[in-house]
């Protein structure tokens, strides 16, 4: 049976509130769900109308089933694997702009739209030159914003409660003040009036969010059986992990407009300092532990996060670097960060889940200076000495960028420059305790990456080297248990 709203019966028509740029797996299975529980326990009454941010898209597969499609939440809950589903019947209707461009126009000047949220990907918000008000639509998201506000602007004659609240869920640090940013810019451009801008400042708000939901998308492999399970053709599931979390710089007045945090949900309100504290602490437990983890683990013969937990010296490594070595030396309640960790690991457990340590360790020369070198370093400021696990991590991801596990070889993808690197002080080794020393300075002297030169660390050179060696001769297990 199709799903649509003639086969799922009796559901509720609701005034489209929130205007939703992204029409994709997580805004669905983590912004709409959150919606839908906000209608179903508060009462919030808003439909969602979701605009596709680019011309090509699922618009016609969301109009096809009315909106309605699925969500699977599996995961661990206190110890124990949980699965659950339920329907999303929140979205109305989903727009292409860009061959809908008059109804699109219509719905941004509704009097009923108090919302905007947004997740057109780290490359949404992003300046583009060139564009003007008379394009229809905009090519960026930036520009598509700007043009809405000021139509919304002058429609409603500068009405203070016709501002809109905009909550950007982009994995960019600071989204919603980088999209304000750019869309003051092109206002200036587009030669708009003062009164136009301090509309913006006081009857508008640009919500910077941080959003933790695991979502491996349209469960491809088993949508029959889902299909069947369900009673339904829904060609739009969408499953994600149980555990959901989101951090939303806002003041008083969209907390209160905006009650996520009184639905029963992980949902907090914060001002900038406190979210800054928190994402410094999802960084370094929820990110560091995988980044840290990632070559020791594949080293080691471990494909996959949750097998990698389940193995005793491996799952002992990540959780005692994370105990012992990360949390201990981030700033704050510590009895908290215990805790907060605990839940961090549990997810890593997810027997519903395969996480695939080859595609977590794209861009992990990166990652390990912004997610674990701040461990290290305040390990080393703290206490004078070096953390051992991290030590070795460091070790384990030179040698992973070496591209050889036993007698297999495997791609290595990040950066040119970074690849570059590795192919010359590795093509430059020739087996000897002095050639290795160079290369171990080498890889800790790359400032583009490190933004400093390690090996300014005292011990912390002659550390990795010992490790790295111990990793060519004995091999990374071994090694490990050494510890």
């Amino acid at each position: 049976m199709k799903l649509n709203r003639q086969t799922a019966a009796n559901l509720p028509v609701r005034p489209e509130r929130i205007i939703q740029f992204g029409e994709g797996n997580f805004l669905r299975a983590f912004v709409d769900w959150i919606i839908q529980h906000m209608n179903e326990k508060q009462n919030f009454d808003a439909s969602v109308a979701v605009v596709q941010p680019i011309a090509q898209g699922f618009a016609d597969m969301i109009n096809d089933q009315d909106g309605l499609y699925h969500v699977i939440l599996e995961g661990m809950k206190d110890g124990e694997p949980v699965r659950e589903k339920q329907l999303i019947d929140c979205i109305s209707r989903c727009l292409n702009p860009y061959s809908e461009f008059e109804a699109y126009q219509q719905l941004v000047e509704s009097p009923d739209v108090r919302f905007v949220i947004s997740n057109t990907t780290e490359a949404g918000i992003q300046w583009a030159d060139g564009e003007t008000l008379d394009m229809k639509p905009q090519p960026s998201f930036p520009g598509k914003m700007t043009a809405l506000l000021h139509q919304r602007y002058q429609k409603f004659d500068g009405a203070s409660d016709k501002g809109l609240i905009v909550l950007c869920c982009e994995l960019i640090e600071d989204n919603g003040d980088r999209l304000k940013e750019m869309v003051l810019k092109h206002a200036k451009n587009w030669g708009f009036a003062d009164d136009f801008v301090g509309w913006l400042e006081n009857s508008c708000a640009f919500c910077s969010t941080l959003v933790d939901r695991i979502v491996p998308g349209f469960p491809r492999d088993t949508i029959k059986e889902i299909q069947a399970e369900l009673g339904y053709e829904d060609n739009l599931v969408v499953v994600g992990e149980h555990y959901h979390n989101w951090v939303v710089k806002a003041p008083e007045w969209v907390a209160n407009e905006f009650p996520a945090d009184k639905a029963e949900l992980n949902v907090s309100f914060v001002n900038e300092e406190q979210q800054r504290e928190i994402r410094d602490q999802k960084v370094r437990i929820l990110n560091g532990s995988h980044t840290g983890t990632v070559a020791v683990a594949y080293l080691s013969g471990l494909d996959a996060v949750r097998e990698t937990m389940e193995d005793e010296t491996l799952g002992a490594f990540v959780n005692e670097m994370c105990a012992e070595e990360i949390v201990p030396n981030i700033p704050g309640d510590q009895e908290y960060l215990t805790q907060f960790s605990k839940k961090i690991l549990e997810r890593f457990y997810n027997p519903f889940i395969r996480h695939e340590w080859l595609t977590i360790s794209l861009n992990s020369m990166s990652k390990w200076e912004t997610r674990v070198l701040p461990s290290l370093l305040d390990a080393v400021e703290n206490n004078g000495t070096l953390p051992k696990r991290i030590t070795l991590s460091l070790a384990a991801l030179i040698a992973f960028y070496r591209g050889e596990r036993g007698d297999q070889s495997y791609e290595c993808k990040d950066n040119a420059d970074i690849l570059e690197l590795y192919a010359k002080v590795w093509g430059e080794y020739d087996g000897s305790a002095e050639s290795l020393q160079s290369l171990v300075s080498t890889v800790l002297a790359y400032e583009e990456n490190w933004k400093r030169d390690l090996n300014e660390i005292p011990g912390l050179t002659d550390a990795v080297t010992g490790h790295l060696s111990s990793i060519l001769d004995q091999g990374m297990l071994a090694t490990l248990k050494t510890l």
